[in-house]
């Protein structure tokens, strides 16, 4: 999911074209155009799946469907909306919702809800898509964050559980990275996507917060420097993996996958990839490591309908097709995220597996990033300073304080 600073500016200038042009949508009357975002390889067909079903149960409509991926999913909406050329429905990352709110680009969906679709629903994943007590947007996908570790390297560094705070964490990935030079204790991720979220981790459980009580930001607390401190640490002890600016989210997952890494903190969605790519590795799923605190990221991601779509009756049935319960557990299996579905969370798949148990147990910890206008360039700042830390070009105090600075003038504070 990238970073955007421009995107207020650029959905200003979409809603002054749409008012401009009438509102009129290039869409064909029976015609739904839907923007994808890509989760895996399997996310294409599920949708294509689903969309002949839909087509067969409902012939007079049509379903486009154009998957894109998450690296380029934010500019390509931006664009498609400035030309008043997006399509009548699209995945998005639920805290980019706010900007869209603000810029009138998408519809509220409480008109075409009743008490029984809306009860579907899981409410903690279907509240941060509510806004001003409108409903905004449904939730496409949800996951939290906890920690897989390797169960055969611990074994081999003679570490008999997995750690349960930071510094037994610091101890554990010691030992492992001790056992050889392709061995790594702790992977940790610095670039891209969710680069800041994994600063959070420690930082939630220092105690720290990412927003202040006044909606300042919170990067500069003495949390916050402790997990940075914490984090260097690791990686000048040779703790980490090395090159750690350029490891993505992705590049750390196969490492871990490849049995290179002993711990590391990711979704639920790794439990899928390693039953498929690396059946035999040893692993196991554990809660994120306490400091005195505790804190896992929760994550939706949501999906909306534009405003200025001619076909808004045809988008709502696709949408209330596709969040059927038979619809949500497949998706919800084949991409290995947590059920936002009442009853699917109560399939004996979901209830019955151990990875699962342990998401969904840390979920009264879960933190979701702050529903505000900005918070992709604020976040920005974050991955920059935390990038500087790693690299050793700035000291932790003075990169935090920069950052948060520089968050505080975007966030008018």
């Amino acid at each position: 999911m990238p970073r955007n600073a421009q995107l207020a500016a650029r959905l200003t200038a979409a809603s002054a074209a749409a008012l401009f042009l009438g509102g009129l949508a290039a869409a064909q009357a029976g015609e739904v155009r839907v923007t994808i975002a890509e989760y895996s390889s399997a996310t294409g067909p599920y949708f294509e799946e689903a969309a002949a079903a839909f087509e067969a149960a409902n012939p007079d409509t049509d379903i486009q469907l154009e998957v894109v991926p998450w690296d380029v999913l934010l500019q390509k909406l931006t664009t498609d909306i400035s030309g008043n050329a997006n399509s009548d429905l699209a995945i998005i990352g639920t805290r980019w919702l706010v900007d869209f709110v603000e810029q009138n680009v998408v519809s509220e969906l409480d008109s075409f809800m009743n008490d029984e679709f809306r009860g579907r629903f899981i409410p903690t994943f279907l509240s941060p898509s509510v806004m001003g007590g409108k409903t905004y947007g449904l939730p496409i996908a949800a996951s939290a964050r906890a920690m897989y570790y390797n169960k055969d390297l611990l074994d081999q560094a003679k570490i008999d559980r997995p750690p349960a705070t930071w510094d037994d964490l610091a101890a554990a990935a010691k030992a492992i990275s001790a056992l050889g030079d392709d061995t790594f204790g702790y992977g940790l991720q610095g670039n891209e996507i969710e680069t800041d979220v994994y600063f959070y981790y420690a930082m939630w459980a220092f105690g720290g917060s990412i927003l202040n009580d006044d909606g300042s930001s919170g990067v500069a607390s003495d949390a916050a420097l402790q997990a940075a401190t914490l984090y260097k640490s690791l990686i000048d002890d040779g703790l980490t993996q090395p090159g750690v600016t350029a490891n993505t989210r992705e590049d750390v997952q196969n490492l871990f996958k490849a049995g290179r890494v002993g711990m590391m903190i990711t979704a639920p969605f790794l439990s899928s990839q390693i039953k498929t790519e690396a059946p035999d590795l040893n692993y196991g799923v554990a809660p994120i490591p306490s400091g005195g605190a505790n804190g896992t990221y929760g994550v939706t991601d949501s999906i909306v309908m534009f405003d200025n779509s001619q076909v808004k009756d045809e988008a709502w049935a696709f949408l209330d097709f596709i969040f059927q319960d038979e619809w949500r557990s497949k998706f919800t299996r084949t991409e290995g995220f947590l059920p936002v579905n009442v009853a699917v969370s109560q399939e004996d798949f979901f209830q019955n597996d151990a990875d699962l148990k342990v998401f969904s147990s840390v979920l009264a910890d879960a933190r979701f990033a702050p529903v505000i206008a900005g918070w992709e360039e604020v976040a920005d700042t974050t991955v920059r300073a935390l990038q500087k830390i790693y690299l050793g070009e700035a000291e932790p105090a003075e990169a935090l304080s920069t950052a948060a600075a520089e968050a505080n003038r975007i966030l008018g504070k």
